[in-house]
């Protein structure tokens, strides 16, 4: 009688699902996800301000069948590829590179820049890539090890002088402010953006130190709450002069240069409407 072989024990990895690949989104899939999950979330908000727990847990509930977090930022990073151009950093990078004087800056041109990408959804962006920058990358939910779980409302502020505040050259703030549900933490979201910028004696760069900041263009050209004349004054109220712009079709793109004497601590915004129309959207912000 011939023995049977015996088999080989097979490790437990063998029996773990295999990491799959999420299949391409459409670009039309791609978009509706992002426009659900972003009008859920600012629903969210408005309840969770007005108490309503019940209507609450039923937008939650919404957002949980749409998959949530994880799919707006799978639709996100596909909408950010380079084969869409949804790659919003490459136009801060063109700024930098193509300027005149001390507004533009090389690899040689004495040390890189810092810079704090909150919202980051990939380590391998036009900024990651150029080598202008040392970057620190933060997210509410990482998807990568290159990339800190944090939620920058969160992020530990210090006294003015303590050496363990880290600082930085510029903050992005790329398709960030509109994730945020609140008027009110999208102004202090702008104020808070300050706190981690450093304090220049000389200006290594003309540009600096600086925010990057992303909207969808709708926000500024189809809010009732909000324009372009009314965004600078509330960012020349919080110490920032806008040096840098450009609006496409979908997105308004927007380099502020920050300077902390100028900023009116006093200065305060309230939502109020600035345009009527049916056709208008919600987005404000509102600075206290």
């Amino acid at each position: 009688m011939v023995a049977k072989k015996q088999r080989r024990p097979q490790l437990l990895s063998s029996s773990r699902p295999r990491k799959i690949k999420p299949a391409p989104l459409s670009s039309r899939t791609t978009r509706s996800l992002i426009r659900s999950h972003h009008t859920l979330r600012k629903q969210l908000s408005a309840a969770s301000s007005k108490g309503d727990t019940g209507e609450a847990q039923a937008i939650q509930a919404k957002i949980d069948g749409f998959g949530g977090l994880l799919k707006y930022q799978e639709a996100s990073i596909q909408g950010q590829s380079a084969t869409r151009g949804g790659d919003t950093s490459r136009v801060l990078v063109e700024w930098l590179t193509r300027g005149e004087g001390k507004d533009k800056i090389s690899v040689r041109s004495g040390g890189q820049l810092r810079m704090l990408e909150v919202g980051a959804l990939r380590p391998d962006n036009a900024c990651s890539r150029s080598k202008l920058f040392e970057m620190e990358r933060i997210d509410l939910h990482s998807q990568h090890p290159d990339i800190k779980q944090q939620d920058f409302l969160e992020r530990p502020l210090y006294a003015a002088g303590d050496v363990n505040q880290e600082t930085f050259d510029i903050v992005s703030l790329s398709l960030v402010l509109n994730f945020v549900g609140d008027p009110v933490q999208r102004g202090e979201m702008l104020r808070r953006v300050a706190s981690f910028l450093k304090s220049y004696s000389g200006h290594k760069v003309g540009l600096f130190p600086g925010l990057f900041l992303v909207l969808p263009a709708p926000c500024v050209a189809n809010s009732r709450y909000l324009d372009e004349e009314r965004l600078d004054a509330i960012m020349k109220s919080l110490g920032y002069e806008r040096v840098k712009r450009k609006l496409s079709s979908k997105l308004v793109y927007y380099l502020w240069k920050y300077e902390a004497g100028k900023a009116e601590r006093s200065k305060v915004f309230k939502k109020e409407e600035i345009r009527s129309g049916k056709s208008r959207n919600n987005f404000a912000i509102v600075v206290r």
